[in-house]
C-alpha cells in the first residue's frame, strides 16, 4: 500500500497528493491540540480539584478555595471561581456569573471540532478529484495514445485514480473517527461542568 501512495506522488496526480498531505498535517495539529486540551487539561484531575474545593468549604475557608480555584486553568475551575466570588449574592446574580463563564468557555471547548469533519470530507473529495483525473488520463490514452504506448498510459491513469482515492480515504477515515471521539469528549466536559457547578451552588446555599 505504501508503494502505491509513493507512486502517487510521482504521478500526474501528484498535486492532489500534496494537497491531501498538507491537509493531513493540519488535521494532525488540530487533533493534538484538542486531545491536549480536552483529554489532558480538562479531562484529568477533576476529582482531585473538587475534593480540594470541598475541603476548603468544609473548613469555611472561602478565600483559600477561591485562590485554589483561580490557580487551576480549566473551564470547571473558572465556573467554581465565579460561584465562590459571588457567594452571598442573590441566586440570580450567581446564575448570571455562571452563565457568563459558560458563554466564554463553551466555544473554547468546542473549538476546531467542526473543522475536523470538514477537512475529512475535503480529503475524500480531493481523492475523488484524483480519481476523475486518472480516468481522464486513461480515456485519453484509449483515444489518442499510440497502441505501443497505450498500456503504459492506461496503467498511469489507473494508478493516479487509485492512489489519490486511497490516500484521501487514509486521511479521511481516521479524521472522522477522531472527530467523533473529540466531539463526545467535548460534550462530556460541558455536561460535567454543568453538573459540578450546579452541585456547588446547592452546597453553598445549604
Amino acid at each position: 500500500m505504501l508503494k502505491f501512495i509513493v507512486d502517487g506522488f510521482r504521478s500526474p496526480g501528484s498535486w492532489v497528493m500534496w494537497i491531501i498531505l498538507l491537509l493531513a498535517f493540519v488535521i494532525l495539529g488540530l487533533i493534538i491540540e484538542r486531545v491536549w486540551y480536552l483529554f489532558l487539561k480538562c479531562g484529568t484531575g477533576t476529582g482531585t480539584f473538587m475534593s480540594g474545593i470541598a475541603k476548603y468549604l468544609k473548613a469555611g475557608d472561602y478565600e483559600k478555595a477561591i485562590k485554589y480555584a483561580t490557580s487551576v486553568k480549566t473551564p470547571l475551575a473558572k465556573g467554581v471561581t465565579a460561584i465562590l466570588e459571588n457567594r452571598g449574592k442573590s441566586a440570580k446574580a450567581v446564575q448570571k456569573a455562571i452563565d457568563e463563564v459558560f458563554l466564554t468557555e463553551t466555544p473554547k471547548i468546542g473549538r476546531f471540532i467542526p473543522i475536523l469533519n470538514t477537512l475529512a470530507n475535503l480529503s475524500t473529495l480531493l481523492g475523488l478529484t484524483g480519481t476523475i483525473l486518472g480516468l481522464m488520463i486513461a480515456f485519453d490514452a484509449v483515444a489518442n495514445v499510440p497502441a505501443a504506448q497505450r498500456a503504459q498510459a492506461l496503467a498511469t491513469g489507473i494508478s493516479v485514480a487509485m492512489s489519490t482515492t486511497l490516500f484521501g480515504l487514509i486521511v479521511a477515515v481516521p479524521t472522522m473517527l477522531a472527530h467523533g471521539l473529540i466531539s463526545a469528549k467535548s460534550d462530556s466536559v460541558i455536561e460535567e461542568m454543568d453538573e459540578k457547578t450546579a452541585k456547588l451552588v446547592n452546597l453553598i446555599e445549604e
